[in-house]
């Protein structure tokens, strides 16, 4: 693992796709080069800015100004904040003002947003006009490190997270470390979720370092722009050597099972951010890993301890209203994660541990043994705060 870089210079990450290769734009400031990327990627392109209200407030006008100073013309759309919006109606919002917008073929469409926006915003220009280019500018650190590279796009079902979707990679990606700064601290541990994960799973190294850095990368400066580069390296890795996930790009699942089970028993809501989902589910991947003998149960300790320490849920009891719908019960628990885009032919498969640093994709696991793992953790009393 390099050392983190001690310059001011934009890092630039490679997503290799052959002819659909994009960079990913990494920097304190680089929003500020937006027009200018796109003017040069895109000579003669007419933009339509597809945000939500709170990121509207802080940082859509500095995006027009970019691509006004480029000679770009643009249009915008703002969209409710949250998941509420990454739905049939929200998509219909969003396609039917791209349409309004004039926006064609050879046009771009730029999601200036967290996660939801990304994934509302590359789905719509995915169908539109049978797909249309559009460029990433996440503004989340959970949507720098994850969900703005590789091209998953979607919204929710009321049956289950992102079960409509489509596949398309952005043309660029800007990730301006210096958005980070208008999050919430809430906001910006559970983003830290994703960057926690990427170790994890493939990168025992990064790991060790996080415990070590991880309050330098909560207060910004060069540990936050390493963390986000190394995590956005991992994922370019694996994007480009399995890009539909196939086979190694199930790896970046791990946690998601459970958390998106999670998510959807408490309503795509406030009460649980994908990203806590995502802590909480990567607990549990490390502790039945454990049960069911792939790691020592002081691995699995090792990853819950991290992710206490900073500041994310570990247990199901952590999440708000644990006792109301679906929660305590492990039955409705295990009926959520049959829809689970992992399932094949009814089999359960998860995203579990050798070590850390080590994933691997279990398949055909036993409901019985998840169903009774489950129960075992709903019985535990809740951690008393100090």
């Amino acid at each position: 693992m390099t050392a983190p870089l001690k310059n001011s210079d934009p890092i630039i990450v490679d997503v290799a796709l052959g002819e659909r290769a994009y960079d990913i734009v990494i920097g304190r400031g680089v929003l500020q080069s937006l027009g200018a990327r796109i003017a040069a990627l895109r000579p003669g392109v007419r933009t339509a800015v597809v945000t939500d209200r709170t990121v509207a407030r802080h940082w859509l006008e500095p995006a027009e100004a970019s691509l006004a100073a480029a000679g770009i013309p643009t249009s915008r759309i703002v969209v409710e904040e949250g998941e509420i919006s990454k739905t049939y109606a929200g998509l219909e919002k969003v396609s039917e003002a791209l349409i309004a917008a004039m926006i064609e073929r050879n046009d771009l469409v730029v999601a200036l947003g967290g996660g939801v926006v990304g994934d509302l915003a590359g789905f719509a220009a995915a169908i539109l006009r049978r797909g249309v280019d559009f460029v990433q500018v996440p503004t989340s650190l959970l949507a720098q490190v994850d969900s703005s590279v590789g091209g998953k796009t979607g919204i929710n079902s009321p049956q289950g997270k992102n079960l409509l979707g489509a596949f398309h990679q952005p043309v660029l990606v800007i990730a301006d470390t210096a958005v980070l700064d208008t999050l919430s601290p809430r906001q910006f541990r559970a983003g830290y979720a994703e960057v926690a994960k990427y170790g994890v799973l493939g990168d025992a190294a990064f790991f060790t370092w996080l415990e070590k850095n991880h309050a330098d990368i909560f207060k910004g400066g060069s540990a936050r722009e390493h963390a986000i580069a190394t995590s956005c390296r991992a994922k370019a890795g694996v994007v480009s050597r399995d890009e539909r996930e196939t086979g190694e790009r199930a790896l970046l699942n791990l946690g998601h099972t459970f958390g998106h089970a999670l998510e959807a028993a408490t309503g795509f809501s406030d009460r649980l951010f994908h990203g806590e989902g995502v802590a909480i589910g990567m607990v549990l991947a490390a502790e039945f890993s454990a049960k069911l003998g792939m790691i020592g149960q002081a691995d699995a300790a090792r990853v819950e301890r991290h992710l206490a320490e900073a500041g994310l849920p570990t247990h199901l009891q952590d999440i708000a209203g644990f006792a109301q719908e679906g929660l305590a019960d492990a039955d409705a628990l295990m009926a959520l994660m049959a829809q689970d885009k992992k399932v094949k032919r009814g089999r359960l498969a998860f995203i579990l541990l050798e070590a850390i640093g080590c994933a691997v994709v279990a398949k055909d696991v036993e409901p019985s043994l998840v169903r009774d793992f489950l129960k075992e953790k709903l019985g535990e009393k809740p951690a008393r705060k100090a």
